[in-house]
C-alpha cells in the first residue's frame, strides 16, 4: 500500500528442495548380518545466505531396529558444517560422520530420525551423492533377510494428512509459497518451519514439525529459548519454491523493522503446542521474488492465510501476498495481498472491522470499487480465515471465515476497480506490511499471522472450500 496517501505502511532465500539420496548396499558392523537392513535419507536445504547455508536431515530406518546410529556422507563442493543439533559430528576433509546425541539412539523398524546444521560453502552448494548408516548405504528399500509379515513401510505411509497445498494442487493451483509457524501445509512436509534467534548469543536454530504433515516442534522452541528472549528471523516456504520470508530489517531482506517475537502468544493445532508470529508495529517480513514461481504481470493468482481477530489495527497495511520487487508504491495493481484490520481506506465504511480487504496498491478495496462494499462485514474471532484470487484480467474475490468453524463467506466475486485491468504485479512476497515499506521507514501495521499459501492459478470455489474445511479440521484452539 502507498504511503502518500495517508501513513502506512535481502531475501534470505533458496530452496528448501528435498533429495532422495541413494547409493550401493554394504555391511555395516553394528547391523547384524542375520538382520533386514535398509534406510531412507531425505537431504534438505532449508535456507541459504552468502557463504553458508541450513540443512536438515531425516533418516527413515527400512529393516530391523537400529541401536545406536551414525550417518555418512561426503561433500563434494567443499562444504564445511558449522553447527550442529539432535546429534554430534566430525568432519575430516569432504567426510561428515554424524552420531546419535543419546536420546534419539534408537530407530525402530519404520521410524524416522532427523537432525539439522548449519555450514558454510564457497561457491554452488550440491547435495551429497549418497548416505551411509551405520556402513550400510541408504538406497531407499531394504536389503538382507526379508519378512513377508514386516513390509518396509512407503514414504506415502509416512505422511501425514492432506493439507491446503495438497487440495490446492489437486484442483490444479499448486502452491507457490507455503509459510506457517504452526504446522506443515503438505502431508508429506516435514522440514523446517521457521527460523529463531535468541538474544543471549544471537545463535539461530530451525524449527521443524514434530512428524511429517504435523504441527511445529514447540518444544523445540522452548528448549532453545528457555531463559532467553528469541526472534522470528525466516519463515521457510514449504512448497520449494525458495520464497523464504525474512524479517525487513538489518541482518534480515534490509529496511528498519525488526522480526516479531518468537513467544508472544501459544496456541494449540490438533492438541499440539505451537506458536503463532505476533507482528506489532516495526515488525514485517518480506521476498524479493527472484527465480519465485510466484505469478507476475496480469497471471491468476489466490491466496489464503489464517490470521487474528482480536489483535489488529489501523495502521497501514497487515498484508500477506504479492507485492513490489522494489518496495515502492509502483502505481495500480502492483499489488495484489490480503489485508486484515480495521483501515476503512476510501471511507463511508459501516462498523469498525476488522475487515478482509484486498491491497492492489493504491489503496484498499472492499470490493470492486472506492465505494463501501454492503456485503463487507467484520471478523472478530479469535481465529479467522483470509482469502483473496484474482484471475489478472477481470476478475477478483474476497472470502472470510472463522477459521475454527462453519464456511467461507464471500464478501465480493466480481469485476477488478478501475484502472487495475490488466493487473500488473511484480512477484515479491510481504507478510506484516505494505508493498512499499521499509527501506527508509517502518510499518504501522499489526496482526498475527499462524500459516498462509500462494497458488498459481485461479482456484474454484470448490477448492476454497476444501481449503476451509482442512483449516477447520486443523483444530486452532
Amino acid at each position: 500500500m502507498h504511503h502518500l496517501r495517508r501513513p502506512l505502511r535481502r531475501a534470505a532465500l533458496l530452496a528448501a528442495a528435498a533429495l532422495l539420496l541413494t547409493g550401493a548396499a554394504v555391511a555395516g558392523p553394528h547391523l547384524a548380518s542375520a538382520a533386514t537392513t535398509g534406510c531412507r535419507v531425505t537431504y534438505t536445504v532449508t535456507s541459504s545466505w552468502p557463504g553458508g547455508f541450513g540443512a536438515g536431515v531425516e533418516v527413515t530406518n527400512l529393516g530391523d531396529p537400529v541401536s545406536g546410529w551414525r550417518l555418512a556422507w561426503a561433500f563434494t563442493g567443499g562444504q564445511s558444517v558449522t553447527q550442529l543439533w539432535n546429534g554430534s559430528y566430525t568432519q575430516s576433509g569432504a567426510q561428515v560422520t554424524v552420531t546419535d546425541a543419546g536420546w534419539n539412539g534408537t530407530i525402530a523398524t519404520g521410524a524416522t530420525v532427523s537432525f539439522g546444521f548449519n555450514g558454510s560453502t564457497t561457491g554452488a552448494n550440491p547435495a551429497p551423492a549418497s548416505f551411509a548408516l551405520n556402513g550400510v548405504a541408504c538406497t531407499g528399500s531394504p536389503s538382507g533377510p526379508s519378512s513377508p509379515s514386516s513390509p518396509a513401510p512407503s514414504a506415502s505411509a509416512s505422511a501425514g494428512p492432506a493439507g491446503p497445498c495438497d487440495i490446492y494442487a489437486a484442483g490444479g493451483t499448486p502452491c507457490v509459497a507455503a509459510h506457517s509457524t504452526v504446522r506443515a501445509l503438505y502431508g508429506s512436509y516435514g522440514g523446517s518451519l521457521y527460523q529463531i534467534r535468541r538474544s543471549s548469543d544471537n545463535t539461530t536454530r530451525n524449527i521443524g514439525v514434530l512428524t511429517r504433515g504435523g504441527a511445529a516442534n514447540a518444544s523445540a522452541q522452548d528448549s532453545f529459548c528457555a531463559g532467553t528472549s528469541c526472534v522470528v528471523t525466516i519463515l521457510f516456504d514449504q512448497s520449494g519454491h525458495g520464497n523464504d520470508l525474512a524479517y525487513q530489517g538489518p541482518g534480515g531482506a534490509g529496511g528498519q523493522d525488526t522480526p516479531a517475537s518468537a513467544t508472544r502468544e501459544s496456541l494449540t493445532v490438533g492438541g499440539s503446542k505451537a506458536y503463532s508470529l505476533f507482528i506489532n508495529a516495526g515488525n514485517s517480513y518480506w521476498h524479493n521474488g527472484s527465480g519465485s514461481g510466484v505469478p507476475t504481470g496480469s497471471a491468476p493468482e489466490g491466496m489464503y492465510m489464517i490470521t487474528s481477530g482480536t489483535h489488529v489495527n489501523s495502521g497501514c497495511c497487515f498484508d500477506y501476498g504479492n507485492s513490489e520487487t522494489t518496495r515502492r508504491a509502483d502505481g495500480a495493481g502492483a499489488m495484489d495481498a490480503i489485508y486484515f484490520g480495521t483501515s476503512c481506506w476510501f471511507g463511508g465504511c459501516s462498523g469498525t472491522g476488522p475487515w478482509v480487504q484486498a491491497d492492489l496498491e493504491y489503496g484498499l478495496y472492499p470490493g470492486g470499487s472506492s465505494s463501501w462494499n454492503p456485503n463487507q462485514r467484520a471478523f472478530t474471532s479469535k481465529f479467522v480465515t483470509a482469502m483473496l484470487k484474482n484471475n489478472g484480467t477481470s476478475r477478483f474475490a474476497i472470502k472470510g471465515s472463522n477459521a475454527q468453524s462453519g464456511g467461507l463467506t464471500t464478501l465480493w466475486d466480481g469485476a477488478l476497480p478501475r484502472g487495475y485491468s490488466p493487473m500488473r504485479k511484480q512477484g515479491a512476497i510481504v507478510l506484516g506490511s505494505g508493498g512499499d515499506c521499509c527501506a527508509t521507514n517502518t510499518n504501522q501495521s499489526a496482526g498475527t499471522f499462524y500459516e498462509g499459501a500462494m497458488v498459481s492459478g485461479y482456484p474454484s470455489d470448490a477448492t476454497d472450500s476444501a481449503v476451509q474445511a482442512n483449516i477447520v479440521a486443523a483444530g486452532y484452539r
